[in-house]
């Protein structure tokens, strides 16, 4: 397939995305240092779908949801919407983009204007985008009310009068107001009880149906990002380390660290095992990513390990049919 029809089937397409913060260097005697919070990633998603990422903190999956929608700028690469380049966009020309894709942040409360009532927080992003009669702005807050499970009663109070789940819910229904095509979800049931996280995940989906959405669901927890995605991404260190249909990801990770974090999932009968979790025990901390291993960022927590990984990055290639890992020595 040529670029030019990858760029065209794709809703995004994500090009050795690179993002350096720099650190140090406050001294004649201090060379300055960067922090690798995404170093190198290569993405396509597709339209429709829910590409899952998941991964430890601090491996840069969240830093990646805020190039995407602009928040940070990249050191290098390039970000493709719709066939696009939009990471080098000047603001009066991202503007008219910004509209296709929005961000729903992990903390609801921080998120959100205490000193705004519900509809103008819903109401915010019409305004600051459409021109819209104010009979015609009421009733698209009450539809976006009603569509995240919000009663119109609530229109007039304030944040701090709302639970967590719906705090969470006005974010989404402000993420909705501009009929996006792509919706960034930064860990958005991790701060919720369990029950609350189950009735928002299944929120998220009915919305995708109706509204014809995408989404990229980041987060830590491998029993959230199964329920909701259709793909996986793996991200270790700023890279993303294997890439798969969730069922193909479950049923044979390829990538040890993959296994490994299968392997801490509790298993439900005692019966249950599968190869690569019982093989893959991870051990030690993260690496900094202001200093990461040479080779395999990995292979220092890798019990399978051997000399190439600790001196050759391993290329990230399709194994199976739409399968994709970054290993010397793949499972199975």
């Amino acid at each position: 397939m040529s670029e030019q029809a990858v760029l065209d089937k794709e809703i995004l397409v994500i090009k050795n995305l690179k993002k350096h913060f720099e650190i140090g260097g406050q001294t004649f005697k201090r060379d300055k240092e960067y922090l690798k919070a995404v170093d190198g990633i290569q993405l396509e998603v597709l339209k429709g779908e829910t590409l899952g990422i998941v991964g430890e903190s601090g491996c840069g999956k969240s830093t990646l949801g805020n190039l995407i929608v602009g928040l940070l700028k990249p050191t290098e690469g390039e970000i493709y919407f719709e066939g696009t380049e939009i990471s080098r966009l000047k603001e009066k020309q991202l503007k008219k983009y910004r509209v296709h894709y929005q961000m729903i942040f992990q903390d609801p409360f921080s998120s959100l204007n205490p000193r705004m009532r519900l509809f103008d927080l819903i109401a915010e992003p019409l305004i600051t985008h459409q021109k819209m009669k104010k009979q015609e702005l009421q009733q698209k807050v009450y539809q976006l009310m009603t569509d995240v499970g919000l009663d119109v009663s609530y229109a007039d109070r304030f944040p701090h009068e709302f639970s967590g789940g719906q705090r969470q819910r006005i974010g989404i229904a402000r993420a909705l107001a501009l009929q996006p095509k792509l919706i960034i979800c930064d860990e958005p049931v991790s701060a919720l009880d369990v029950s609350i996280q189950a009735q928002i995940l299944n929120l998220l989906k009915e919305l995708q149906e109706k509204y014809d959405l995408t989404y990229i669901f980041i987060a830590h927890g491998l029993p959230a990002v199964k329920y909701i995605s259709d793909r996986i991404g793996v991200m270790y260190l700023g890279n993303v380390v294997e890439l798969a249909s969730k069922d193909e990801l479950f049923e044979r990770p390829l990538h040890p660290y993959t296994g490994g974090l299968l392997s801490s999932l509790p298993i439900s009968h005692p019966d249950q095992r599968q190869k690569a979790r019982d093989q893959v025990v991870i051990e030690g901390d993260m690496p900094s990513p202001v200093n990461p291993p040479a080779g395999c960022k990995f292979h220092t927590r890798c019990p399978y390990a051997q000399e190439l990984c600790k001196q050759k990055v391993p290329e990230f290639k399709e194994v199976y049919p739409s399968h994709f890992v970054a290993c010397h020595y793949p499972l199975n």
